[in-house]
C-alpha cells in the first residue's frame, strides 16, 4: 500500500494542518471566549454539571465553535456525533437520530453537532424538533449567520443562542506562542511583522495558524519585515455578503454615523461597503434618504447634492465616481441635522389614516359656483 502512495508522490501519513494539531484538548485551553467558558460562563457551568442543553453557537469563522462542541461532549460524558449541513441530507439525519436513540436506550447521551446549521432548509430544521424535545439528542448547531434570520422560531425556542466573539489581538498572540512551542521554533518575523500577521488574521484563529504554518514551512533565512511578510502573504478579502446580515449592518452603520455627525466613521463604513463589492447605487439611494430624513430643512441643499452625487456616479462609474459618494458622505455628516419634516409627515400620515373620511372645512373647499360661494365655500 505504501508503494501506491509513493508512486503517486504522496506519503501514507501526511501531517494534519497546524490548526488541527493545536486544537485544544480541554475547555480551559480555548482562547477568546471567557464570557462563555470562564468560571461563571454558562457553557462552563453546563460542562461541570454534566447536564447539557441544546444550543446554537453563533460567531465568525475560526472562533472555536466546533472545538467547544467537541470538548463540551467530552467533558460532560456525551457521545459526540457530527454532521455538516453542507454535505448531509435527510438520510444522514435519520441515521444520526436512530443511532442516538439506540445509545439512549443503552444509557448513553448524544451531543449532535451540526456545522453550518443555517444551510438546512426550514423543513429539515423542523425535523430536529421531536428528537430535541424527547431528549434523544442534545443539539449544538454552529452558524456564522444571524440565527434570528436563518433558523426556525420553533428551533430557536428550544435552544439557547450563545454568541462567540472574534478573537482579539491578545488571544491571537497566545495562539502564535502555542504554535511556536508546539513546533519547537520561532516564527521568522520581526516584531512589527508579527503584529502585522495578527492583524492579517482579522480575528480568525484558524486562519492565523494557517498563515503561521506557511511561514514556518518557507524556511526564511532571516526574520521577515512587514514589507516582506506582505509579499508572501496576501490579505484576504473582508467578510461581506450582499445578501445577508452584514449588508444591512454596514449600511446601518453608515447611516447612523451620518446621523451622529461623524464624518470619519461615515467614510470608513462607506469604504468598507465599496471594498466589499456593494452596489454603489444602493449606497447612493440610502444617502438620498439620509439627506431627506436626517438633514431636511436644516440644509435643503443636501438633497440636491445627494442627487448630484448619484448622477455623477452614474456618469463616471467606479473608481472615479466613488469620490462623489465620499464627498457627499462628508457633507451629510458635517451638515446640521433636522428630522422635523420627516417627523411631521409621519404624524400627518397617521392622522390621515385615522380620519380618512374627514371632509375639508368649507372655507378651503373648491367653490366653482356662486351658490357654493354664498354658502361659504372657498
Amino acid at each position: 500500500m505504501a508503494d501506491l502512495f509513493e508512486a503517486a508522490g504522496l506519503t501514507p501519513h501526511a501531517p494534519s494542518p497546524l490548526a488541527d494539531r493545536l486544537r485544544p484538548q480541554r475547555l480551559d485551553e480555548v482562547v477568546g471566549q471567557d464570557h462563555l467558558l470562564g468560571p461563571d460562563g454558562p457553557i462552563r457551568r453546563m460542562a461541570e454539571a454534566k447536564r447539557l442543553a441544546s444550543m446554537i453557537l453563533w460567531g465568525p469563522p475560526g472562533t472555536g465553535k466546533t472545538t467547544i462542541a467537541r470538548l463540551l461532549a467530552k467533558e460532560a460524558g456525551y457521545e459526540f456525533q457530527q454532521l455538516s449541513a453542507v454535505f448531509s441530507g435527510v438520510a444522514d439525519l435519520k441515521k444520526a437520530f436512530e443511532q442516538a436513540r439506540m445509545r439512549r436506550a443503552a444509557g448513553q447521551a448524544t451531543l449532535l453537532f451540526v456545522d453550518e446549521i443555517h444551510r438546512f432548509n426550514r423543513a429539515q430544521q423542523d425535523g430536529f424538533l421531536p428528537f430535541v424535545e424527547e431528549g434523544i439528542v442534545t443539539l449544538v448547531g454552529a452558524t456564522t449567520e444571524n440565527p434570528s434570520f436563518e433558523l426556525n422560531g420553533a428551533l430557536l425556542s428550544r435552544a439557547q443562542v450563545y454568541v462567540l466573539k472574534r478573537l482579539d489581538d491578545d488571544a491571537l498572540a497566545s495562539l502564535l506562542d502555542k504554535a511556536e512551542v508546539h513546533e519547537g521554533r520561532k516564527l521568522p518575523l520581526e516584531p512589527e511583522a508579527r503584529e502585522a500577521l495578527v492583524a492579517l488574521a482579522d480575528g480568525d484563529g484558524r486562519y492565523l495558524l494557517t498563515l503561521a504554518e506557511t511561514l514556518l514551512n518557507i524556511g526564511a533565512a532571516k526574520p521577515l519585515s512587514t514589507k516582506e511578510l506582505g509579499q508572501i502573504l496576501q490579505k484576504r478579502s473582508p467578510a461581506y455578503d450582499k445578501d445577508r446580515e452584514e449588508h444591512y449592518n454596514l449600511i446601518s452603520a453608515l447611516h447612523k454615523s451620518i446621523r451622529g455627525s461623524d464624518p470619519d466613521a461615515a467614510l470608513y463604513w462607506l469604504a468598507r461597503m465599496l471594498g466589499g463589492g456593494e452596489d454603489p447605487l444602493f449606497i447612493a439611494r440610502r444617502l438620498i434618504r439620509a439627506a431627506m430624513e436626517d438633514i431636511g430643512e436644516a440644509d435643503p441643499l443636501s438633497l440636491l447634492l445627494a442627487n448630484a452625487a448619484k448622477d455623477t456616479y452614474d456618469f463616471l462609474g467606479s473608481p472615479e465616481g466613488d469620490l462623489a459618494l465620499a464627498q457627499l458622505v462628508v457633507h451629510l455628516a458635517a451638515a446640521p441635522k433636522s428630522n422635523a419634516v420627516y417627523t411631521a409627515f409621519k404624524a400627518a400620515q397617521r392622522a390621515a389614516k385615522e380620519t380618512g373620511s374627514l371632509t375639508p372645512p368649507a372655507h378651503i373647499r373648491n367653490a366653482p359656483t356662486k351658490l357654493m360661494k354664498d354658502l361659504g365655500y372657498g
